[in-house]
């Protein structure tokens, strides 16, 4: 058996015979049936058209499941109107399911478990432990998002940000557990990227590959953080960089700058630069400038901040911090940079230790603790 050709095969199954008028339940229901019979089956009797083999299968089961299921009989019209015998069309009706799972009446957290769930192919069990969180939980994430877009039309437009959105709430997830989701987010935005042509979605695609790109460098064999200018370049991975930075040049080229593409663009400065002191920081502040006017967002702003003050000084950078909400998130791991920068290694010591007690996680509080107790050694503060 291909594996590998089932899973890509699901999500386009699935579109299928929710294209066809099912709901996503049923149908995720009646696409694992016709699965575990071509598990079976396959092996001494390859199919020639393995995709429509298992639509044929799964929107059978799908109709047996309708004709016994009393509480569906508003569906029996479909067995009337039963499509023809013959070959499957070509169109691969994935980009729907996208759509469909990241709808707007959805909660991120619910649209990325469908999402995987729909799209990636993963199991509930698979999920649960890429999010640390009870299989019951998961399942139970899962099945109020099945009922949310049950009533959903299949052919309402999507929105593409939306989508796009819910894949970066998956890279920025990284990984745990027995599921890579940063390499997850990356093959479902590269399906995604061959079926619509969209900038952003480009955009996102160079993005997602740009970061992973450094991932190897990222923590020291100890598995403490490893800040962007300590990284060992050498580990970084010239491919991904080279793939993201072919990709984006395409994106930028078609004159439809969106927030992905100059996020990508900031990421691609970095990741041309030989060495941390040879990061061209005046342009990834004007890169900045363009994500500021297209986001309007104060943790854009935060790294302009950030990056002003690795262009034109620190002072100048804690000039920009200073107009900006210090409850805002690592704002005050920012400062502490900044004015450790400066030569401020005391009110520098106090911002790590601020800023660790506001960590998101546990690797960025260790790093940060670090920090504040190093200042503090060098200062003999306490």
């Amino acid at each position: 058996m291909d594996a590998d050709l089932l899973r890509r095969l699901t999500p386009e199954v699935l579109g299928v015979l929710v294209g066809r008028g099912a709901d996503l339940a049923a149908a995720e229901d009646a696409v694992q049936e016709a699965l575990v019979r071509a598990v079976g089956v396959w092996p001494v009797d390859p199919p020639r058209d393995p995709k429509g083999w298992l639509v044929t299968v799964a929107w059978h089961r799908f109709l047996d499941a309708t004709r016994a299921d009393t509480a569906r009989r508003r569906r029996e019209d479909l067995v009337v109107e039963e499509p023809a015998p013959g070959p499957v069309s070509g169109a691969d009706d994935t980009l729907q399911l996208y759509f469909l799972c990241a709808h707007p009446s959805l909660t991120p957290s619910s649209a990325v478990a469908l999402t995987l769930r729909a799209v990636g192919g993963l199991t509930t069990r698979q999920i649960a432990q890429a999010y640390l969180v009870p299989e019951a939980t998961m399942a139970q994430r899962i099945s109020r998002a099945r009922r949310t877009v049950s009533g959903v039309r299949f052919d309402q437009p999507g929105d593409v940000a939306t989508v796009l959105r819910v894949l970066y709430l998956v890279f920025n997830e990284g990984y745990s557990g027995a599921v890579d989701l940063a390499a997850e987010a990356i093959r479902l935005t590269r399906q995604l990227a061959e079926a619509i042509d969209h900038p952003e979605v480009a955009g996102l695609l160079a993005l997602m590959l740009l970061h992973h790109a450094r991932r190897a460098a990222r923590t020291a064999p100890d598995g403490s953080l490893v800040p962007l200018a300590a990284q060992d370049r050498t580990r970084w991975d010239t491919t991904l960089i080279a793939e993201g930075v072919r990709i984006l040049q395409a994106a930028l080229a078609r004159d439809r700058l969106g927030e992905f593409q100059a996020q990508a663009a900031v990421a691609a400065l970095h990741a041309d630069a030989p060495t941390s002191g040879e990061t061209d920081w005046v342009q990834i502040v004007e890169w900045y400038d363009e994500l500021a006017r297209l986001t309007d967002s104060p943790v854009v702003r935060l790294n302009r901040a950030v990056a002003v003050g690795e262009a034109d000084g620190p002072r100048a950078g804690l000039a920009a911090l200073a107009v900006l909400d210090p409850a805002l998130p690592r704002h005050a791991a920012a400062a502490a940079y900044l004015h450790e920068r400066a030569g401020d290694l005391v009110t520098a010591a106090r911002s790590y230790a601020d800023a660790a007690h506001r960590a998101g996680n546990l690797a960025e509080r260790d790093h940060l603790v670090r920090q504040a107790a190093r200042l503090n050694a060098a200062t003999g503060g306490g």
